[in-house]
């Protein structure tokens, strides 16, 4: 055990310094107030020289110097000699790391950040690079800093792959050949209490958006048409079930001659054993095909339900219950005029039958 001790005062500035020199990439600096820590918070010589690989008397010199000259030992010149730099392999390493995720690397987290990240390239590669470097680093190894998302653990990326290479194409070839509109089909819910969202603002104060708490929401039954971006829906303001919904698809299938084909998701009103019936009972006209299990990305009326809830309930009060069908409703005849816009929410199937066409 060492003789010398660290008062709280100066380990907790040795920590400052040590995240000083870690955002310069100051490797030197790393290792000597990294021992120097060490020594401060009673750790064994041995645990010390396995933790930097250095020698004894090396340990001891750095420490000497230190009560000898102070602050001044800790302050070292330029590098001579080009800095180090990870090879092209090293960084096709580092990238498979990055996609495993932190916590496959030993960390107890799982979001990365620069820091994280600058500690990962040293520990693998003996590279210290500054941390703002680091971000550069990434974005020229083509990641970004993004927001998360929740996927379902029970998603099934074969169904999917399947849907979208085997299945889609079918369904376009069967609507083309009987000439049949395509209808992605879902429902939402906008809540009295309004929805939040990002907004500018004055430095300091927060946004606030008046509710009045009660649990209250309309209902939507929704389609939109694939080919030509058209949009049929109809408010409700009682829970949905599968009377309901078989009512909407009686007013859809009641504005069309010919056939219809239908893309819904797996929600139980959908497949209740009343709406089955319902589909047999209209099976010359509706073609109903389900989405891969836990798809919403794969229904492009998603995004338009997002779209309607930024024009209509987003950092909006709704003090009675009729001033929020009417926001909903006059956001929903506005999109519904912009034909070209739906159309633009099909990307993820037409990009497909762009990428067919080329492949």
């Amino acid at each position: 055990m060492f003789k010398v001790t660290f008062s709280n005062r100066t380990v907790k500035r040795f920590k400052g310094e040590l995240l000083k020199a870690y955002e310069r990439g100051d490797l030197r600096s790393v290792r000597r107030l990294s021992v120097l820590i060490m020594i401060g918070e009673r750790e064994g010589m041995e645990t010390i020289r396995a933790s930097w690989d250095i020698s004894e008397p090396t340990v001891y010199h750095w420490l000497k110097e230190f009560v000898v000259t102070g602050w001044k030992s800790l302050v070292y010149g330029k590098m001579p000699g080009r800095p180090s730099r990870l090879s092209k392999t090293q960084k096709r390493q580092l990238s498979g790391w990055i996609k495993a995720g932190p916590e496959v690397c030993g960390y107890p987290t799982g979001c990365w950040t620069s820091v994280l990240i600058q500690d990962l390239i040293y520990k693998k590669f003996h590279v210290l690079y500054n941390r703002f470097y680091v971000c550069e680093l990434l974005h020229n190894l083509g990641f970004s800093h993004q927001k998360a998302r929740f996927v379902s653990d029970h998603l099934d990326e074969q169904a999917r792959q399947r849907w979208m290479k085997e299945k889609w194409p079918e369904i376009l070839a069967q609507a083309r050949q009987i000439k049949a509109p395509i209808f992605f089909g879902d429902e939402t819910s906008f809540a009295l209490w309004g929805s939040l969202a990002y907004t500018w603002a004055p430095i300091g104060q927060q946004p606030q958006v008046n509710t009045t708490g009660l649990r209250k929401g309309y209902k939507v039954f929704g389609v939109i048409e694939f080919f030509s971006g058209r949009v049929f829906y109809q408010g409700l303001d009682v829970r949905f079930n599968s009377a309901n919904y078989q009512a909407f698809l009686q007013s859809l299938l009641a504005q069309f001659s010919g056939p219809i084909i239908l893309i819904q998701d797996g929600a139980k009103y959908y497949t209740s054993q009343a709406t089955r019936e319902f589909f047999v009972q209209h099976i010359d006209r509706l073609i109903v095909h389900q989405l891969p299990s836990y798809s919403p990305d794969y229904n492009p009326i998603e995004y338009l339900w997002k779209k309607v809830k930024t024009k209509a309930t987003h950092n909006r009060y709704f003090e009675e219950f009729t001033k929020l069908i009417c926001s909903v409703e006059d956001a929903l005849a506005v999109l519904a005029t912009q034909t070209d816009e739906i159309k633009r929410l099909m990307g993820i199937y037409t990009k497909h039958i762009a990428e067919s066409q080329f492949s």
